[in-house]
This record gives C-alpha cells, sequence and structure tokens, in this order.
C-alpha cells in the first residue's frame, strides 16, 4: 500500500504565493498610475476671466484652485489671509457682486465675469476707506491677520442693512433692519478676531454706520 504524500508548506512560500496573486491584478492599475500627470483632463489649466478691484484680469488655473488660491498666489493680492481652510474663520472674505463670500470656499472658475473687491480694492494707504480709516481710529485690529476680512465683511454687512436684507436675530423680517449691537454681533459672527478685539470692531463699524445715515 503506498504511503501518503506529506505536503509541507512554509509560511514563507505562502506569502509569497499571495502576493504574487495579489500582483496580477495590481499591476495593470500601476501602470496606469504612472502616465504623466500632463494626460489627466481634471489638471489641464482652464481660463476664467473676472474684474478684480475695477481691472480685467484673465488666468489659466487648475480646475482645483480655489478664489483664494488665485488672488493670493496668481494675482499675488495677499492681503486676503488663508485661516482656516474651511470657512469658519472669515480671514478670506472678499466680495463678489456686492455680496461678501468666504474666498476659500469657492473655485476660481466659477467666477467667470464677476465682480470681485479685496481688501486692497477698498483703499490704500494714502486713500483709505472710511471703514479702514475707522479700524486704525479705534484700534479694530492687534496682530491683523484677520483685518482684511474683518473690513471686506463690515462694508458688506452695512450694505445689506441698506438693502433691508434680515438676519438670524431680526424680530420683523418685512421690517427694514437696524444696526443695533445684536444685529451687528449676529452679522459678523462669522469673522473670528483671534486676539479679541470685538469691542472696537464694534464700534468702527458703528462710526461707519453713523456718518453714512
Amino acid at each position: 500500500m503506498p504511503k501518503p504524500v506529506k505536503l509541507e508548506v512554509s509560511r514563507r512560500r505562502l506569502l509569497a504565493a499571495g502576493t504574487a496573486t495579489a500582483m496580477v491584478g495590481v499591476v495593470p492599475g500601476a501602470q496606469a498610475q504612472s502616465q504623466p500627470s500632463s494626460q489627466k483632463p481634471s489638471q489641464r489649466p482652464t481660463g476664467v476671466s473676472f474684474e478684480v478691484n475695477g481691472k480685467p484680469r484673465s488666468l489659466q488655473v487648475d480646475n482645483r484652485t480655489t478664489l483664494l488660491d488665485a488672488l493670493r498666489e496668481n494675482l499675488s493680492l495677499t492681503g486676503t489671509k488663508k485661516g482656516c481652510d474651511h470657512g469658519q474663520c472669515g480671514a478670506c472674505t472678499v466680495i463678489v457682486n456686492g455680496t461678501r463670500i468666504n474666498s476659500c470656499l469657492t473655485l476660481a472658475v466659477m467666477h467667470e465675469g464677476d465682480r470681485i473687491t479685496t481688501v486692497e480694492g477698498l483703499g490704500q494707504p494714502e486713500r483709505l476707506h472710511p471703514m479702514q480709516a475707522a479700524f486704525i481710529k479705534h484700534d479694530g485690529y492687534q496682530c491683523g491677520y484677520c483685518t482684511p476680512g474683518q473690513i471686506c465683511s463690515a462694508v458688506a454687512v452695512l450694505d445689506e442693512i441698506k438693502a433691508g436684507i434680515p438676519s438670524h436675530v431680526s424680530a420683523d423680517l418685512t421690517a427694514s433692519p437696524h444696526l443695533t449691537n445684536i444685529e451687528l454681533r449676529e452679522r459678523m459672527s462669522g469673522n473670528i478676531c483671534r486676539c479679541g478685539a470685538y469691542s472696537n470692531i464694534a464700534e468702527a463699524i458703528a462710526e461707519v454706520a453713523g456718518s453714512s445715515t
């Protein structure tokens, strides 16, 4: 009677066999990933034209480029700051077609033909916007990092109130809102000041609001 054949499989042989089997399905994918990045459609630059601070600008950008990065990296408008990159701090606030937005949460290619205003477009040292001058007068900043976003947001807040746009704390949605302390703080709540200069910022905005009414 023949003796049974003993099969001895070492751990090393088993691992080697499993790796070889797995590589059969992996290699084609690896070859696809090794293609030059220039062949990937998502990375081909796209043309976009808009108006920035009163001047027409045309760019070639990656489809994934945010408006914030386009302003800072492509147009060298570094007044607009990159803070949290999640739309939570307001440091990147700019004004687009009269409405304030977080520029880190929107793509540059989405703003074809739009009118964009950054803090540089509001005023320059030799000719300050009234809001910029009020921030200086009332010391509405300390480190200054959030200040460009605070100023752009503050300018837009006054325009919102003039347009009769209510906020979450407006008691009557059909009546024209007034710049009360609670209205101001609610509307500016999306702009964080890590230095805590909130009372000075509120005083600066209130002064500009009073002088424009």
